[in-house]
């Protein structure tokens, strides 16, 4: 490997190890053969993340499109100034990482720049976008150039994507719509949210993890150790949160304390 490959690298690692201590831990249990390519994964994400989350005083739009041209142009490329996008395309072409994905979610974080309201099919999509996919990049590199491994696991890995965003919303309600007036749930008016429909959204939770947990127990079982720690980090708050009223989601954010995480890492 060379040189500015493995700086670039080892800049996505520290770029995660400084925003997600959560990920960071499951990634130090996944098989080392796996680091590299998912620090790398991660970095690209959290820099779109930024863009739209928190680079209020610029111009995020013209932000987000540069970064997507600069993406694609690295992928064509095989190289960057830019050391996460420098790592992160090395993953892309490594391991064969579809464009529909980061397509699928640089659209995902284009939605994010606008206020909408979601129906059904944006919902859908957005997730789609914001978390499924990331977890199918993931899964490309742990089913390491099998195919119809990865076309088997498609589907479940989704679903638990899906959970694990789904469960952000919640947790995120009342920033989502305080600070930028957005309530991701499609028929949810945020004043008039009831504890009844948190119960639904919680049923639709519960199943996307059911068949997420079903994908884990059929992963490469060096890579089931990491994504079975996030899976149980997930779960814990999501049973704190399944034990709130909705007036306690719109005060505060529920969170998964550091040493119950620790816990739940040596459990694991």
């Amino acid at each position: 490997m060379d040189l500015y490959l493995q700086v670039s690298l080892d800049a996505s690692k520290r770029l995660t190890q400084a925003y997600s201590t959560s990920f960071s831990s499951g990634i130090r249990t996944l098989d080392k053969e796996y680091h590299e390519a998912i620090y790398a994964i991660y970095g690209f994400v959290r820099l779109a993340d930024e863009i739209v989350d928190t680079f209020y005083g610029q111009d995020q739009a013209s932000l987000l499109t540069r970064f997507r041209q600069d993406t694609y142009q690295a992928i064509e490329e095989k190289i960057s100034l830019n050391p996460i996008l420098h790592s992160f395309q090395w993953a892309v072409n490594t391991y064969h990482m579809e464009r529909e994905l980061i397509d699928a979610f640089l659209y995902s974080m284009e939605m994010d720049l606008s206020d909408r309201d979601y129906d059904e099919a944006l919902y859908k999509q957005y997730i789609y976008g914001s978390a499924e996919v990331v977890g199918l990049m993931c899964l490309r590199v742990f089913c390491a150039g099998d195919l119809s491994e990865y076309e088997r696991l498609k589907p479940d890995a989704c679903a638990l994507g899906s959970a694990f965003q789904k469960i952000n919303f919640l947790r995120d309600i009342k920033s989502d719509f305080e600070d930028r007036g957005r309530v991701y749930f499609p028929g949810i008016d945020y004043e008039q949210f009831t504890d009844l429909q948190k119960k639904e959204i919680e049923a639709d939770i519960q199943a996307d993890f059911d068949a997420g947990l079903r994908g884990i127990e059929n992963l490469p079982i060096k890579a089931k150790k990491g994504v079975l720690l996030a899976f149980e980090y997930y779960i814990r708050l999501f049973e704190k949160i399944k034990q709130v009223p909705v007036a306690r989601l719109k005060s505060e954010r529920i969170r998964v304390p550091d040493w119950e995480k620790l816990l739940i890492y040596l459990r694991v």
